[in-house]
């Protein structure tokens, strides 16, 4: 599972994100720095993360950057450390670079993070030994139109979700589908979700959860009030519309992964499509998305046996329709 050797005469570089606010995350950060400067590494870090770090510039084998978007650039990979969050936030920073991103989970569930906080010693292993393979995530292309002119335009990794922006008034809104309308809905909001995302907000309005390997895009409403109002299941190259209703009385909002915000008048239309740009994600083990599951929501999978029964059902020692 190794990466492709650099050049000998170029220093390998890491950029390391975190949640600085966080003690927990601060402690990791520092460590995973250590270890991997000591292992002749490169680590960036931004110049407001540094001072909240008390690291220095002057520190050996410590490069500091204040420009996000250009942070990334000549890094191998973006360590992250901190919950889904500060991973949606690293691919942000990642997005034009495109740079791979290994997560280091200080939050609860950590959908998206590939590692533990105690797992940081396995985790500088891997790294310095490019133990590791990138695996390509989906992202949203995002538009906002108002009269036929684009008003805004950014992505989502996670989902694009249309919501009220009055807690005391319904969003009343038609959803198409391919340039063909599907259904009318006063609702709270509607979810546009990647496979990614299915376990975030998406889940939490009662979407399917997809596997990541699955290409689809996934539209949720949101306390719709109407006959058909069910999670769907679109083809990953379909256009997903969502209108915004001219006499709608109250004005609507357009959150992306829960970060970045555009008001929606009346009348306003969201397209969401597959974006051009995927998010890479950085894979330590080959271990399936069913075990990522069980362990991140907790699931309880005691008394199954399914793999040793059907070995012995197949040697013969357990007779068909009995438990041994």
């Amino acid at each position: 599972m190794s990466q492709t050797e650099d050049s000998p005469s170029a220093p390998r570089r890491v950029l390391l994100l975190a949640h600085t606010g966080r003690e927990a995350a601060r402690e990791v950060a520092l460590a995973a720095l250590t270890a991997l400067t000591d292992h002749g590494m490169v680590v960036r870090l931004l110049t407001d993360e540094a001072s909240d770090l008390d690291v220095e510039a002057s520190r050996p084998g410590v490069e500091l950057t204040s420009s996000p978007d250009d942070a990334s650039r000549d890094c191998e990979l973006t360590l992250v450390v901190g919950g889904d969050g500060t991973i949606l936030r690293a691919a942000e920073i990642t997005r034009a670079s495109g740079t791979p991103i290994l997560g280091i989970n200080l939050g609860h569930v950590g959908f998206l993070a590939e590692a533990e906080h105690d797992d940081v010693a396995s985790t500088i292993a891997a790294i310095v030994a490019r133990d590791y393979t990138t695996e390509d995530r989906m992202t949203l292309d995002v538009r906002v139109l108002r009269g036929g002119e684009e008003v805004a335009h950014t992505f989502a990794v996670n989902e694009a979700s249309v919501e009220k922006a009055s807690r005391q008034r319904m969003l009343e809104v038609v959803v198409e589908i391919d340039g063909r309308p599907l259904s009318r809905w006063g609702c709270d909001g509607v979810v546009c979700a990647t496979p990614t995302g299915s376990t975030a907000y998406n889940f939490s309005a009662g979407g399917p959860v997809v596997w990541p390997s699955v290409e689809a895009l996934l539209m949720v409403p949101i306390s719709a009030h109407a006959l058909f109002a069910r999670p769907l299941v679109a083809a990953p190259d379909s256009l997903l519309a969502v209108e915004v209703l001219d006499h709608a009385e109250g004005a609507g909002v357009l959150w992306c992964d829960g970060r970045r915000a555009v008001d929606l008048p009346p009348g306003a239309r969201i397209e969401v499509r597959r974006g051009e740009s995927p998010v890479r994600l950085v894979r330590l083990t080959d271990s399936p998305f069913t075990d990522r599951l069980v362990a991140k929501f907790g699931l309880p999978v005691a008394g199954w046996r399914g793999a040793a029964e059907r070995r012995s059902r197949h040697l013969g020692t357990v007779p068909s329709g009995e438990h041994p």
